[in-house]
């Protein structure tokens, strides 16, 4: 990564700091009262021994002193913890609002754009490369402020007693950020490369673990073994070279640290000797002077140790913060309306298509020329080849892919409706079922007013009252993680009593019963057949075993339509057409 690319990179971390509000701020003002009450403790750790030494005053006398030393000591604490606090709720919030603007864009760009890379990288994205901005926000940022601003309250205590020791201190000071700044390129250059392998890592490990039926069938799950062990060791690799290049950091700034108190330490020792005679304004070198001057001297580099300390954060953010950029640049803006949303009339719909032609965000078309018309209350079967359409199709109802040619709702464009408008009278039951609620009542229900009675009787239409009586609190269960307790066939039931209970005009299937058993299979195409008969619906199937049931069939392939009409009509070689079973 080139230095133009870093410092693009850091401006735009730095912008991101408004969304830590009042923390960030907070974090330094509390870092500077910490650095006044360091000053303020060797101050009277150096008096205490003038006075005990040189002077002999009675220890009785310096109580008041040692009491003021003691609330040094449990105010410092208190502020460090204050400060640790004050940072983790800045990172926090930061943290937030990246990942809500990662997961707004990725719901705006729907799941037709999203499943175009491994669910491994998103989650990498989301999880681990903004995570690692924590510590950039919560400790080095605050610190970078604090690394200029505690060394000079520093010197300002030290030069009116003893410029010498100062000087020192000054002289030394600028050589550390430096060669800190030399190894730290290299570091997030490192880092970046990290991250890259590590998102590489996690996708195609989620996809191998997908897979694994599949390699076995094939017989190639010893060679993806393999590949994931040489993924995996060259990811340890290129973190132990970042882990490398950090302790090469701070190794030198603690070499370039003990140096500078080492020679402070020399002045004093040969001035108390008498061998030198500068530094003290011409009232002598004091005990006072020196041992305030050896207790500064550590902690004037102690604001850079921390900053060494949490520079591999920095790293880690412009790693983080490439891959964002990235993610960023590479997902376009989602389609946004130039005048207001026409108003959506009163259901049923009635859906006319022209020469509709589904296209990617980037414009590349999926489908042929397309024309069709949905009536209100039809019941409508498509079924074709993989990779014939069908998603695409259903994709573009959804709202999720942009289009060209025409495709009225009730004669408006659906382009011109508002999709979040659209979507409240649409309803869709998936393949793979998605629970993200902690409960079942709440996967069902969702955000709107519950309705007991309706409630139950789609728990009856879709089967989950069967297994309803063996789950522990019944609709209060747990659902777990994405559903987890719960198996395949009943995860789907519940998706379908969700989707029956919403009160939709047009009901969107995509092959609601694949992956599942006999027996659930059956209680969701009785459930969904019945909802069929009442609102409009759209079902995408391989299964021509109820062909008649449906008012309409459609038959797509290689992006068009080469059937349109009732089962009855439709050509024997279609019905007999093994890729279309």
């Amino acid at each position: 990564m080139n230095k133009t690319r870093q410092q693009e990179l850091l401006r735009w971390l730095r912008l991101q700091r408004r969304h830590g509000g009042h923390w960030l701020h907070l974090t330094t003002c509390l870092g500077m009262v910490s650095a006044l009450l360091i000053v303020w403790q060797a101050w009277l750790i150096a008096s205490l021994l003038q006075y005990l030494i040189i002077d002999k005053v009675p220890r009785t006398a310096l109580a008041p002193a040692f009491l003021w030393l003691l609330a040094c000591f449990v105010l410092r604490a208190l502020i460090q913890y204050l400060r640790d606090l004050a940072g983790f709720r800045a990172g926090l919030a930061i943290r937030r609002k990246l990942r809500q603007q990662v997961l707004d864009r990725l719901a705006s760009l729907g799941p037709a754009w999203v499943k175009g890379k491994p669910a491994g990288s998103w989650a990498t994205l989301l999880l681990e490369q903004i995570e690692e901005m924590q510590d950039y926000y919560a400790r080095y940022l605050p610190q970078l402020s604090l690394a200029a601003l505690i060394p000079c309250i520093i010197l300002i205590t030290l030069f009116p007693l003893n410029w010498a020791a100062g000087l020192i201190l000054l002289v030394s000071a600028p050589l550390i950020p430096f060669f800190m700044a030399l190894v730290g390129m290299g570091a997030a250059e490192a880092n970046r490369r990290n991250f890259q392998a590590l998102a590489r890592l996690s996708g195609d490990f989620l996809d191998r673990l997908r897979g694994r039926d599949t390699l076995q069938l094939f017989h190639r799950a010893t060679a993806e073994q393999q590949a994931i062990a040489n993924a995996s060791e060259d990811f340890r690799t290129r973190t132990m070279e970042v882990l490398r290049l950090a302790f090469l950091s701070s190794a030198v700034l603690e070499f370039f640290a003990s140096l500078a108190i080492a020679v402070v330490a020399v002045y004093f020792g040969f001035s108390y000797l008498g061998e030198l005679n500068f530094g003290h304004y011409g009232t002598g070198v004091t005990l006072f002077s020196g041992f305030l001057a050896l207790i500064l001297a550590p902690e004037f580099f102690q604001p850079l140790r921390d900053l060494g300390t949490f520079y591999h954060a920095k790293a880690q953010a412009v790693g983080g913060a490439d891959a964002l950029q990235t993610f960023m640049a590479e997902a376009p803006e989602p389609a946004t309306l130039t005048h207001a949303p026409a108003v959506l009339p009163e259901a049923p719909f009635q859906l006319e298509a022209k020469d509709l032609v589904v296209t990617t965000i980037h414009g590349k078309a999926l489908t042929s020329a397309l024309s069709f018309s949905l009536s209100p209350g039809e019941r409508v079967l498509l079924i074709g080849t993989s990779g014939a359409g069908k998603s695409a199709l259903m994709n573009v109802l959804l709202g999720f892919l942009p289009y060209s040619g025409s495709l009225k709702v009730n004669g408006i464009e659906l382009r011109d409706i508002a999709r979040e408008q659209w979507q409240q009278h649409l309803a869709w039951v998936g393949q793979n079922p998605q629970l993200p609620a902690p409960t079942l009542r709440q996967n069902i229900v969702l955000s709107g007013p519950e309705q007991p009675e309706r409630l139950q009787q789609m728990l009856d239409q879709a089967g989950v009252s069967e297994f309803l009586a063996r789950l522990p609190d019944g609709l209060d269960t747990a659902t777990g993680d994405a559903g987890i307790g719960l198996s395949v066939g009943q995860a789907q039931r519940v998706a379908v009593a969700r989707a029956l209970y919403k009160p939709a005009a047009l009901l969107l299937l995509d092959e609601p019963t694949a992956s599942l058993d006999q027996h659930s299979e059956r209680l969701v195409m009785h459930a969904l057949t019945h909802a069929a008969q009442q609102q409009t619906t759209l079902m995408i199937s391989h299964d021509q075993r109820e062909l008649h049931r449906w008012d309409r069939v459609w038959v797509m392939q290689q992006g068009t339509f080469i059937f349109q009409g009732s089962a009855e009509s439709m050509p024997e070689a279609l019905m007999n057409h093994k890729e279309l079973a």
